[in-house]
C-alpha cells in the first residue's frame, strides 16, 4: 500500500483543476473511483498540476446536488467502482444497464447500481475471508457516525424514501424501544449500508494515496450547511433551530447577489450555535476529522456564514425577507485550531462580504477566493481583477456555480467585451485561453480552473445554475476528453507563470 504525506498548501506557486469525480468518464453512468480517476491523476501530474479539487463526496439527496446530502460524513455509493468489487470476489459479474452510455447518472441507473451494491454486500457477508471480515468490523468499530447513518438510510428505504419528518412519530423522535425494534427488523439492510461505506472508504483512500504518489494533493469541499432530510439532522435535532415536531423555524439562504437578483432560498436548517458551543463544538470537530481522512485541503463553502448567516423565516415568500444572524465566529476556529493545529482551509469568501468576515478570515490566515469572471463588471478597483489579487488567495476562472468561460464570454455585453480587451491590451476576439492566462499569471499562490474551462467547452458543460432546481450536476466529460489537451502546452504555460517549481520539472 502506498503511503502519503499531506502536501504543503500555499507555500509556493501552484495550480490545479476542479473536477468532481462524477464528471469523469465512466462505464455505468457517472465517473467512479476506478481507472478513470487514476488516468485523470496521471494527466494532472504530467501537466505539472499540484491539486485536484473535488466537490463534496457525500451521498446526494435533492436534485443530485452534493451540497444537499443525506449525510455530512458518509461517501456517495454511486461513486464506487464496481470492477474493483468484482476483482475482490464480492461480485461475480455485472450486467450493464441498457442506457449505461448516457452522459449522466439516470434514476434507473442509480437504482440499478444500488441493487448491484446490495448483491455485493450479500456476497461479502456470505463468503468473505476472516481477514477481510476483520477489516470490515474494524472500520465499523472505528467510525463513530456509521451506525446512525446506516440506520437512517435503511429506514429511509423502509419508509419508501419519504423525508424523516414524515416517519412515524416514535421513530421521528428516536424513541429507544421502537427504534431498536426496527433496527433488529432491518439488520440486513443496515449491514449493507455499512459495507458500502467501508468500500467507499477503501476505494477513496486508494485514490488519494495514488494521487499523493503522483504528487497531487486533494482539495475537498465542506458545505457549511446540511440537508434537512439527512442523518445529521435526524440524529442531532437538538443542534438545529427546529420546532417541537422537528421542522425548521428558519432556513438558510442568501440575499440578492451576483448569482440571483432576488436572493436564494436554500432551505437548509440552521445551527443552534449556542448548543454546539455548549458541547464544545464536538459535531464540527468530528466532521472536520472525517473529511481530513479524505482531503489534504478543505474549502469551507459559504465561509461568511460562520460570521453571520442569512436566516429566512419558513413562512417567508422570498429570500429577501431574511436577516443576518451571528454565527460562532472565532470561537469555532479557535477550537478547531486547538484540536487540529494548523487549519488547512480555503475560505469561500464570495457574496456579501463585510469587514467582520474579512477579519475572521485573516485572523486565521485563511486564503480567500478570487474569481476572474467577476472582475469586469465595475472599475479598476474591482478586487477580482488580477492586479488587485492577494498573495494569500486562490484564483479561479470560475467555480461550480459559474458558467463555463465559453458560455460566460458569449453572454457578455459589448461594453464588457471591450473592458476585457482593454485589460488584455488586445483588439482580437477574447478567447478562453486568454482568460486562463490571467488566472495563471495572478499573484495568488494557488490557481484553479474547472476541467470544462481547460477543455474550452460551452454552457452544456456547466455544473450548476444557482436558483434553478432541475438539470444540474449532470455534466460528464466525453470519453476521449484528454485527447484534446496538450500536456506539453499546459506544462509550458504553468512554467511560464511560475506554477511549476524546479523540483516538479
Amino acid at each position: 500500500m502506498l503511503s502519503y504525506q499531506p502536501l504543503l498548501f500555499g507555500r509556493e506557486r501552484s495550480a490545479g483543476v476542479l473536477c468532481h469525480p462524477t464528471a469523469l468518464p465512466g462505464t455505468y453512468g457517472i465517473g467512479t473511483l476506478g481507472e478513470h480517476a487514476r488516468t485523470f491523476i496521471d494527466f494532472l501530474a504530467e501537466c505539472g498540476f499540484r491539486w485536484w479539487q473535488v466537490l463534496p463526496l457525500h451521498p446526494p439527496a435533492v436534485g443530485n446536488s452534493p451540497y444537499s446530502a443525506f449525510s455530512a460524513f458518509a461517501g456517495n455509493p454511486l461513486l464506487l467502482d464496481l470492477d474493483q468489487l468484482v476483482a475482490e470476489g464480492d461480485l461475480h459479474a455485472i450486467s450493464v444497464p441498457r442506457d449505461s452510455n448516457s452522459n449522466h447518472q439516470t434514476t434507473d441507473q442509480a437504482e440499478w447500481k444500488r441493487t448491484v451494491l446490495h448483491n455485493a454486500a450479500q456476497q461479502f457477508f456470505k463468503e468473505a475471508s476472516p481477514e477481510r471480515m476483520k477489516q470490515f468490523w474494524d472500520f465499523c468499530d472505528d467510525t463513530f457516525w456509521l451506525h446512525d447513518y446506516a440506520v437512517f438510510t435503511a429506514l429511509h428505504h423502509h419508509f419508501k424514501d419519504v423525508s424523516w419528518h414524515q416517519w412515524p412519530q416514535d421513530i421521528r423522535e428516536r424513541q429507544e424501544l421502537p427504534l431498536r425494534n426496527l433496527e433488529e427488523l432491518l439488520g440486513g439492510a443496515i449491514g449493507t449500508e455499512k459495507y458500502i461505506q467501508w468500500q467507499f472508504d477503501r476505494q477513496w483512500k486508494a485514490v488519494r494515496q495514488y494521487a499523493a504518489y503522483r504528487g497531487i494533493g486533494i482539495i475537498g469541499d465542506v458545505p457549511i450547511f446540511v440537508a434537512d432530510d439527512s442523518a445529521d439532522v435526524w440524529c442531532n435535532q437538538e443542534l438545529f433551530l427546529l420546532d417541537s415536531t422537528g421542522n425548521s423555524t428558519v432556513v438558510a439562504g442568501v440575499p440578492p447577489d451576483a448569482f440571483s437578483e432576488s436572493g436564494q432560498f436554500w432551505g437548509n436548517p440552521l445551527y443552534d450555535w449556542q448548543k454546539m458551543a455548549d458541547q464544545g463544538y464536538h459535531w464540527w470537530i468530528e466532521r472536520i476529522r472525517q473529511v481530513l481522512r479524505w482531503y489534504d485541503v478543505i474549502r469551507l463553502d459559504h465561509f461568511r456564514g460562520f460570521e453571520a448567516a442569512w436566516h429566512i423565516p419558513v413562512t417567508a415568500a422570498s429570500a429577501q425577507e431574511g436577516s443576518w444572524q451571528a454565527g460562532p465566529g472565532a470561537a469555532l476556529f479557535d477550537t478547531l485550531h486547538f484540536v487540529f493545529g494548523t487549519l488547512p482551509f480555503i475560505a469561500e469568501d464570495l457574496g456579501v462580504i463585510t469587514p467582520a468576515v474579512e477579519e475572521l478570515r485573516d485572523r486565521f490566515a485563511l486564503p480567500g477566493m478570487v474569481i476572474i469572471q467577476f472582475a469586469f463588471d465595475s472599475d479598476s478597483s474591482n478586487p477580482y481583477l488580477p492586479h488587485n489579487h492577494q498573495h494569500n488567495a486562490v484564483a479561479y476562472s470560475g467555480t461550480h456555480d459559474n458558467d463555463t468561460l465559453v458560455g460566460w464570454l458569449d453572454s457578455l455585453t459589448e461594453r464588457q467585451q471591450q473592458a476585457i480587451k482593454r485589460y488584455l491590451g488586445t483588439t482580437d476576439t477574447v478567447t478562453p485561453d486568454m482568460i486562463l492566462r490571467l488566472v495563471w499569471s495572478s499573484v495568488a499562490q494557488t490557481a484553479i480552473v474547472p476541467l470544462s474551462d481547460l477543455l474550452s467547452l460551452g454552457s452544456e458543460a456547466r455544473f450548476n445554475r444557482p436558483g434553478v432546481a432541475e438539470g444540474n450536476w449532470e455534466w460528464q466529460a466525453p470519453k476521449n476528453y484528454l485527447d484534446t489537451l496538450s500536456r506539453l502546452s499546459i506544462r509550458t504555460e504553468l512554467e511560464t507563470y511560475g506554477r511549476i517549481t524546479p523540483q516538479d520539472q
